[in-house]
C-alpha cells in the first residue's frame, strides 16, 4: 500500500509516517501544494497512492481544498482520504465530509482508531 501524509507540524508528520510505515510505503509533505505535486506525480508515473491522510490546516492549500480536488476527479475519487484535524465541532466534521472525506479524525487521536 502507498500512503501519502500531509501534515505541517514536523513532529506529527514524523510520528504519522513512522506509524503508517507498518501498513506500506509512506511519503509525506509539509504543505498542501507539495502534497498535490506528489499526488499528481504519482499519477503521471502510474503509481497512484492507495490512501491519503491530510491535515486540514496547512499552508498554501488546506486539506479541505485538497480533498475536494481529489474527490472531484472521477479518475482518482475512489482513493480514500482521511482528514486529521484539531477541529472537532460538528460543523467542522460536516465541512470535512462535504469535501468528500472518507473519514474525519480529530486530534489527538487514538492510533487504534486511525
Amino acid at each position: 500500500m502507498r500512503i501519502l501524509i500531509a501534515e505541517d507540524d514536523r513532529l506529527s508528520r514524523t510520528f504519522l509516517e513512522e506509524f503508517m510505515k507498518g501498513y506500506g510505503t509512506c511519503d509525506s509533505a509539509e504543505d498542501g501544494m507539495t502534497t498535490l505535486d506528489y499526488f499528481l506525480d504519482s499519477l503521471k508515473n502510474n503509481e497512484p497512492y492507495d490512501l491519503l491522510c491530510l491535515d486540514i490546516m496547512m499552508p498554501k492549500v488546506d486539506g479541505l481544498e485538497l480533498c475536494k480536488r481529489i474527490k472531484s476527479n472521477i479518475q482518482v475519487s475512489h482513493i480514500p482520504v482521511i482528514l486529521l484535524t484539531a477541529r472537532s465541532t460538528d460543523e467542522s466534521k460536516l465541512f470535512g465530509y462535504e469535501s468528500g472525506a472518507d473519514e474525519y479524525i480529530s486530534k489527538p487521536f487514538n492510533l487504534d482508531i486511525l
